[in-house]
């Protein structure tokens, strides 16, 4: 039986089966729900589990830059990078696409005229969009590598799926059309083939985006549970390149802290990391300062 924990802040009775909470002023309704929901999803959950012990999450992120080659080098149309936010899920792809030759021109290309021809780039699209918006990117930006990073908007639109649907085909030639009235004023084309590669990075989870937009794409699942967090977190830590200014000895003190109260902080994420180091490598009495600031 899962348990049912009361939130003094929203007043609700909540409880978490697998990836899925229940929540509910009604304690009697989050019982009843888990009733009828335990018995499926505690089967699901040991797959689940099978598959991530098989697939630890450094492994998995391993994968993903495997997948972003594939797509950098046009071997794949698109890709779709999924889980919870601040544990490197940019910060991976957009390293992989600098090793594969590939240059970050976003803020270059926003300037770029009619007629000027860039090679070996790729721009970044964050935030909300509108499938109107979607479609104008696609056609200025077509043969480049579009990362899409928490643009969800265009993920729950259907319209914006629509436009994916032949942005992201598997056939040799993929056009796109948009076929709402436009103005007469507007130098967007009815229809054009897409010869570009499109990254979607997502905190969404991968059952909610939309089936058809999943199965023209290859996803890799970087959903995390606390424990997966803290051996993602070490893996960085001890790379050379994350907070440089600062000792091994005091991320993976912030770290081993982290371990010690991890059911009792808000958020476990780089960012957690980075403050806590930061706390640990400035104060003599940092371990009260460092959970009194996650945990209230």
């Amino acid at each position: 039986m899962s348990t049912i924990n009361f939130n003094v802040t929203t007043g609700n009775y909540e409880a978490k089966i697998g990836k899925r909470k229940i929540t509910s002023f009604d304690k009697r309704y989050v019982e009843r729900q888990i009733a009828k929901m335990e018995p499926v999803l505690r089967v699901a959950a040991e797959k689940e589990a099978d598959l991530s012990e098989r697939f630890g999450i450094n492994t998995r992120f391993s994968f993903v830059e495997k997948l972003v080659t594939m797509v950098a080098t046009k071997v794949q149309a698109s890709a779709i990078i999924t889980g919870e936010g601040g544990l490197g899920k940019t910060y991976t792809v957009l390293e992989t696409l600098a090793k594969c030759g590939l240059e970050d021109m976003t803020e270059i290309l926003a300037e770029a005229e009619d007629g000027d021809v860039i090679d070996n780039a790729f721009i970044s699209v964050k935030g909300y969009s509108t499938a109107k918006g979607l479609y104008r990117t696609l056609y200025e930006n077509n043969d480049k590598v579009i990362v899409f990073d928490d643009c969800d908007s265009i993920l729950k639109d259907a319209v914006a799926i629509n436009i994916l649907k032949g942005a992201l085909d598997s056939y040799d030639r993929r056009f796109i059309s948009w076929n709402s009235e436009m103005k007469g004023d507007d130098d967007l084309p009815r229809s054009f083939e897409f010869t570009g590669q499109i990254i979607f990075i997502s905190n969404m989870e991968a059952d909610k985006i939309d089936q058809a937009v999943r199965s023209r794409s290859m996803m890799i699942d970087l959903s995390m549970t606390e424990s997966q967090k803290l051996d993602r977190m070490e893996h960085i830590a001890k790379g050379d390149h994350f907070l440089p200014a600062y000792t091994l000895e005091h991320k993976l003190d912030a770290l081993n802290l982290l371990r010690e109260i991890k059911h009792e902080v808000k958020e476990i994420s780089l960012r957690t990391l980075i403050s806590v180091t930061k706390i640990r490598a400035t104060n003599d009495e940092w371990k009260d300062l460092a959970t009194y600031m996650l945990t209230i």
